[in-house]
């Protein structure tokens, strides 16, 4: 990308740049909501709802709440040191820096490859064709390539603002009409017993939601992209709450799915299939039937919009953080790649990825429920990791004391640790015991 791709370089971590108003940095926030309200959502939140009701709504409160602290750090972070989250790895050590480049590279191709596959059946569903998935994902993945190339930054930022809405009202107006059939007997805030639901379901239904943790750094980015293009920065105080704003959204969506499996499917004896094509058109035909085929352009918008924005996102931010750690590598001062536009590295890694992902497609495509499963474990083993590092970063000493979190929250994000170390740990000692029996 040029200077002008996404605005002026700046030669300062801390761009010399006028401090704007909310609704001029209004964006970061909203793009990691389109990063979250995908899979998290449309699979494993309406999975859970067919499955046990209002049964695991505690399950998905602990990890909208405990996980928010690490999430959040991404854009206070960026923020208050005019860095990105990439630099505050390499600050903490070139160790940190690599193990976070690792878990990015031996993920990304798993994740774009579940996320890109049910995005592709759900477009294939839409158009009435059958077959075809490995060609449709290549045409997707290119067809991101060729926004984020034309428009950079902006046009993700100004397509995930129009594709939000669009999501958020279908998925209201989806819910105000089950709600009439939802039994809420079944909620519960507590952990569910024993036997009720595997241990690797829970594990799956944490790990992205709202989103994997990693997604923080790309927020960081964003955040630094926003302040490029507005030519305005965003002060801390605006940059959590334009975040706050994002992820209060995801977490009322979040529900609004659970609401959507428990009233269509719980105790009506349905399931949902783990073959792709089935699983991905069931909630539109549910709808269908239960409504009449007048309810079915509605929901299509509430299906795709959800997954064209998490694949859009996601698409972007892989080869974005990629290419800014590459780029740390070879750099002793973090500060000199600060205000570094994404360049050819980003290109690189963006038709590495996408390779990959078609090559999978080709041999593994038929079990979508396990792919997003393996993703999403994945994701939730590896939080702790990255949640340790962002806490790191922002309490490290080139964050100004009056921006770093306070001494309430950085308990309540060492006792969201250890919570999700124990529950990571409690998974890996059940599936060893499982494999020696």
């Amino acid at each position: 990308m040029s200077e002008s791709d996404e605005g002026p370089l700046q030669t300062s971590p801390l761009t010399r740049l006028p401090t704007g108003t909310f609704w001029q940095s209004f964006g970061p926030g909203l793009i990691f909501a389109g990063t979250a309200i995908g899979v998290s959502h449309l699979v494993q939140a309406t999975r859970a709802g067919a499955s046990m009701g209002f049964g695991l709504a505690g399950v998905i409160l602990l990890a909208l709440i405990f996980k928010y602290p690490f999430f959040e750090y991404g854009p206070r972070y960026a923020a208050a040191t005019g860095m990105s989250l990439v630099e505050g790895y390499r600050r903490i050590g070139r160790w940190a820096l690599w193990l976070y480049l690792i878990i990015v590279l031996g993920t990304g191709v798993i994740t774009q490859t579940a996320i890109v596959l049910f995005a592709s059946f759900l477009i294939l569903y839409a158009l009435g064709i059958d077959g075809y998935t490995t060609l449709a994902a290549a045409l997707l993945y290119g067809s991101c390539g060729l926004l984020l190339w034309r428009g950079r930054f902006r046009a993700l930022d100004l397509a995930i603002k129009v594709m939000l809405l669009a999501l958020t009202i279908s998925t209201l107006i989806a819910a105000v009409l089950v709600l009439p059939r939802a039994d809420f007997s079944s909620f519960s805030l507590a952990w569910p017993p024993a036997g009720t639901v595997t241990f690797g379901f829970l594990l799956a239904l944490m790990g992205w939601m709202p989103s994997d943790i990693a997604a923080a750094v790309y927020t960081s980015l964003w955040s630094l992209a926003k302040d490029r293009t507005s030519g305005v920065r965003a002060s801390v105080k605006i940059a959590r709450l334009d975040f706050f704003v994002g992820y209060a959204g995801t977490s009322i969506l979040a529900f609004a799915f659970v609401l959507l499996g428990a009233a269509l499917m719980f105790g009506s004896g349905l399931t949902f299939s783990p073959e792709g094509p089935v699983f991905s058109t069931q909630l539109v035909e549910l709808y269908t039937t239960t409504f009449g085929g007048w309810i079915r352009p509605i929901i299509l918008v509430l299906v795709l919009t959800t997954m064209f924005s998490t694949t859009l996102t996601v698409l972007d931010g892989f080869p974005r953080v990629i290419d800014r750690a590459i780029a740390l590598i070879a750099v002793d001062d973090p500060a000199l790649t600060a205000n570094r536009d994404p360049g050819r590295i980003y290109w690189v890694a963006f038709g590495a990825l996408g390779t990959g992902v078609v090559l999978l497609l080709a041999f593994f495509r038929g079990n979508l429920t396990t792919m997003i499963d393996v993703a999403t474990g994945l994701a939730f083993l590896t939080g702790p990791v990255l949640g340790y590092l962002n806490l790191r970063a922002v309490t490290s000493p080139e964050v100004p004391e009056e921006h770093r979190p306070g001494r309430a929250m950085r308990l309540f994000s060492y006792f969201g640790l250890v919570l999700l170390s124990v529950i990571a740990m409690a998974f890996l000692v059940n599936q060893a015991r499982a494999l020696l029996l």
